[in-house]
């Protein structure tokens, strides 16, 4: 367990084997961003594919937290389901011992492993699709100055918190940090906590060897280009170099292929 006060054991550092041309071996992890503010008739033919738990909590007395929350769930079931070759409505919901959620194909489903992570952030969501790899993905709104210097002083190392504070976009960096943070601790299904005090600082992508009390290392953690006012970032357990491919999910965009 580490206190957020510095280093839990290990570094992070350059990724040496990272390859964003894709000319070694690398595990490709195909991010898809979701815009979640989408029109009424988008988000009816997306509520017929949700569980009837998911249902229950699109039901929200808050007409905006319901209509993200139906897309959000909705193009996960849209873009898992294309991928293993079965029907959205037909995937089955379950949730890690951390909340981390995990869906799982019903019948019909094309052999071979795929692990999925998502994270929304008010307009945007972002999924995270990859095959034989534990994997993790964050998407955060940019938060304002105070409220970032604030939150990198009480959880980020020492050194990091006071990075934040000197530099020019202290919100934006600050988030940046933040995310990479979260996609490891949801890559290996921990708690934030532990994840505090890892270090995440320096130019992506990041070769973690030592999670500390998450797990076995390394992890590899890089950011994802994202639109607008948000950050994010993907990471994966494992030694083997990663690939990201970003892709945009729109409500008229002809269903994914199966493969």
């Amino acid at each position: 367990m580490t206190d957020g006060s510095g280093p839990a054991g290990g570094r992070a550092g350059p990724d040496p084997e990272s390859d964003p041309e894709g000319g070694r071996t690398a595990d490709l992890i195909d991010v898809w961003l979701i815009p979640t503010d989408q029109p009424e008739s988008v988000t009816e033919a997306l509520w017929g594919v949700l569980d009837p738990d998911e249902r229950a909590r699109a039901a929200s007395p808050d007409p905006g937290f319901g209509g993200r929350f139906t897309v959000v769930h909705g193009a996960v079931r849209q873009l898992l389901g294309a991928r293993l070759g079965c029907r959205p409505a037909d995937l089955v919901r379950h949730q890690g011992p951390h909340g981390k959620p995990e869906l799982t194909a019903g019948p019909g489903a094309s052999s071979g492993s795929v692990s999925l992570n998502y994270s929304a952030s008010g307009a945007l969501a972002v999924l995270a699709l990859a095959r034989g790899r534990a994997i993790g993905v964050d998407v955060e709104e940019v938060r304002d100055t105070r409220t970032a210097t604030r939150l990198a002083g009480r959880y980020f190392p020492a050194g990091e918190a006071a990075a934040v504070a000197a530099d020019a976009r202290p919100a934006e960096r600050f988030t940046e940090l933040w995310c990479r943070r979260e996609a490891c601790v949801k890559a290996y299904g921990g708690r934030l906590v532990q994840g505090f005090g890892l270090p995440m600082a320096g130019p992506a992508p990041l070769l973690l060897a030592d999670p500390g009390a998450l797990g076995p290392g390394p992890c590899r953690i890089d950011d994802v280009p994202v639109p607008g006012p948000f950050r994010a970032a993907v990471a994966a357990v494992g030694a083997r170099p990663i690939r990201v491919a970003v892709r945009a999910w729109s409500a008229d965009m002809p269903a994914p292929a199966l493969n």
